[in-house]
């Protein structure tokens, strides 16, 4: 499942007009390089959970067929947020099911990450570590404003969801109800409360969250320099 349905409002002025999976990375648009990527990787059976601007998704991507995929849709009436829309699955024919931000440049191999996957947890979450720099000097005070230690610019180092997840059958059909508003931090909440595990998969393939308008332009220098590394 490729999750597409959301407004991208930090890319305006593009997705006032364009659903942000739609806006262009180079040569095409986002979405797309994930289709062909799925595609390279094995996946012939997509859904997109659609629902700003959703008709304009659904005339430019079609039945699949141009990618050689089988694609379907779920169509959000209201945001259900990141892992709600999980809720309109069911019957699924395997155990697990590969989960995508539609806003998602990587070079992961995704289905290395499906098949390492054990259905008995709950989730596996891909990760990656990112480094920040503060762009001030911080200080550490004591409650009567004596200073501690101050560090000019430091880094700050975390373990980051790269919106690359993979999800058990049985998580989706027992802690997720249909139309539920729920967002996939609070998904896992649930699924450490059933007692059972979500594992994190650490990698350090190319990751970018295209949320952002300078997002966008490094996503489009990336590919646009090394084309076969991100379109099969």
């Amino acid at each position: 499942m490729i999750l597409a349905g959301g407004r991208g409002s930090r890319l305006a002025p593009y997705t006032t007009v364009i659903p942000k999976p739609l806006v262009p990375v180079g040569e095409m648009p986002i979405l797309e390089i994930l289709v062909r990527q799925l595609k390279f990787h094995g996946f012939d059976q997509l859904t997109l959970s659609v629902g700003y601007l959703a008709p304009l998704i659904e005339a430019y991507c079609g039945d699949g067929s141009q990618w050689g995929v089988r694609l379907d849709y779920l169509r959000e009436t209201s945001p259900l947020g990141t892992a709600g829309c999980l809720g309109l699955v069911r019957d699924l024919e395997e155990d697990r099911l590969l989960v995508v931000n539609g806003d998602t440049l990587t070079d992961l191999d995704m289905a290395a990450l499906y098949r390492e996957h054990d259905p008995h947890d709950g989730a596996t979450v891909c990760s990656k570590q990112r480094t920040l720099t503060v762009d001030f000097g911080v200080l550490d005070a004591d409650d009567s404003g004596r200073l501690r230690s101050y560090a000019e610019k430091p880094e700050l180092s975390y373990e980051v969801s790269i919106g690359v997840n993979v999800v058990s059958a049985w998580a989706i059909d027992t802690l997720l109800a249909r139309h539920e508003r729920v967002d996939m931090p609070d998904f896992l909440r649930r699924i450490l409360a059933a007692d059972r595990d979500v594992r994190i998969h650490r990698t350090d393939a190319f990751w970018l969250d295209i949320g952002r308008l300078a997002d966008l332009d490094d996503a489009t220098q990336a590919v646009m320099a090394e084309p076969d590394r991100f379109v099969p």
